[in-house]
């Protein structure tokens, strides 16, 4: 029999305790940061008592670890799955961001913990090398010269684009597509064999997760 525990208002809750507790996380880490946000207000939110939120998670830092998780555990598909669109335009399908966009939960918790041993750190670093090794390979499917060396630049352009829209309120993403497509073309060699969508550009935006920058 499903054990029930009780949250603060005296409800009963079940197994959807955990989901509840990583849905509040998503939204007071993102609206607030990680350091301003404490258990007791996680609990209040997700309405579970204090003893539930440990049988689940045994440390606040596992729970941030888990809330980065959930943003983007297959690392942007919705960009580097597409079979419609050619290695360039998924490329530049990176930096189809909504200005709404909030920083990448990423960089923003690294910032705040200030500890590359936690285990958020320690997974946001494994997200960003994620991120350029899939930069990398479309690279080298498009015939890239130097596809390390691409996907290297393309993760750090989308990381500075992503601080400095945060920093100045204002999409920076349009201009860092700009520089991609510079970028691109100058690395792919002119004899490479483009394909006939490549003369086209982007047909749309496609769905990019929020954790994706």
């Amino acid at each position: 029999m499903t054990e029930l525990a009780k949250g603060p208002l005296g409800r009963r809750r079940g197994r959807g305790a955990r989901e509840r507790i990583l849905s509040a996380s998503q939204q007071l880490f993102r609206d607030q940061g990680v350091n301003r946000t404490g258990m007791d207000q996680l609990c209040a939110a997700a309405q579970v008592s204090k003893r539930t939120a440990y049988q689940h998670f045994t440390s606040k830092d596992e729970l941030v670890a888990e809330y980065l998780r959930r943003f983007d555990p297959d690392v942007m598909p919705g960009v580097f799955d597409r079979t419609d669109r050619t290695p360039r335009e998924r490329l530049l399908a990176a930096f189809e961001m909504p200005a709404s966009t909030p920083l990448c939960p990423y960089i923003a918790a690294a910032v705040e913990l200030h500890d590359p041993q936690h285990p958020a750190s320690q997974y946001a670093r494994d997200y960003k090398t994620a991120i350029a090794a899939r930069l990398t390979e479309t690279a080298r499917e498009a015939g890239a010269t130097n596809p390390e060396q691409l996907g290297e630049q393309l993760a750090l352009l989308i990381d500075g684009a992503s601080a400095r829209t945060r920093v100045l309120n204002s999409d920076s993403f349009p201009t860092a597509a700009a520089i991609a497509a510079v970028l691109i073309d100058n690395a792919i060699p002119a004899s490479s064999p483009r394909q006939p969508s490549d003369d086209r550009g982007t047909t749309g935006p496609a769905p990019v997760p929020v954790g994706g920058r």
